[in-house]
């Protein structure tokens, strides 16, 4: 996935979901930004994996709830297809079970459809620049949950991690992309790449979603446009 900057080209997005008056609410939202396209719609798994493939969108919007395959399978599909895509589940259902299993099956971001329009702005671009977004009304649970699992795993210690890495994840934190944190550390996005490789792996961290919460609670960023 190409980094999107504003200037730059547009944010390609594909929307998935099976009710065509949700579908066109999103897509009236999305309009408002210059920066954000939408490249194709899709009404359930099936269809978003097929016009993913064919259009190679930045972006791609899953509602949990589909007939035929539903968006948690899909994300998963398209994680294992494609690593690059960004996916974001925008749903009415924010039970802790459905984020938790959307964050593993490799959701960068995750949404409800109840909250402010801008919020669905916010994360697209954060996404599609390669970052993570998490809905204000999920992130506390999330956070909570990931203190749990820390409390339950004490190896997860920020004390692995060299300075660099330190550095690197406190650029997850702030939700930038690889290009973003190798331009102000001074580094190639190859090097960039590698350092977050190790950052999760130290960390334990599933996705770059529960690396920048990690950072959050550390104090690493006074930054929370990743996690508001």
């Amino acid at each position: 996935m190409e980094e999107t900057t504003p200037g730059s080209r547009p944010v390609r997005v594909l929307v998935a979901d099976d009710e065509a008056l949700v579908r066109a609410g999103v897509l009236a939202v999305l309009a408002r930004d210059p920066h954000v396209v939408v490249v194709a719609e899709a009404s359930n798994g099936h269809e978003a994996l097929a016009l993913t493939r064919r259009h190679r969108p930045d972006v791609v919007l899953l509602d949990i709830q589909m007939p035929g395959m539903d968006g948690l399978t899909a994300a998963a599909r398209l994680h294992q297809e494609s690593a690059a895509v960004g996916v974001i589940m925008l749903t009415t259902f924010g039970q802790d079970e459905y984020i938790t299993r959307a964050l593993e099956e490799g959701a960068d971001g995750f949404l409800l459809k109840a909250d402010d329009p801008r919020e669905l702005l916010n994360g697209v671009r954060a996404v599609g620049a390669g970052g993570a977004y998490l809905s204000p009304r999920v992130a506390g649970r999330v956070i909570t949950g990931m203190r749990a699992h820390r409390a339950a795993h004490p190896h997860r210690s920020l004390e692995r991690l060299t300075e660099r890495e330190r550095q690197v994840l406190a650029g997850l934190g702030a939700g930038q992309s690889n290009a973003e944190i190798a331009s102000g550390l001074h580094l190639v996005e190859g090097t960039v790449k590698a350092h977050v490789s190790a950052v999760l792996s130290k960390l334990g961290a599933r996705n770059r979603v529960e690396a920048a919460i990690v950072a959050y609670e550390a104090g690493l960023t006074p930054s929370r446009r990743a996690l508001p």
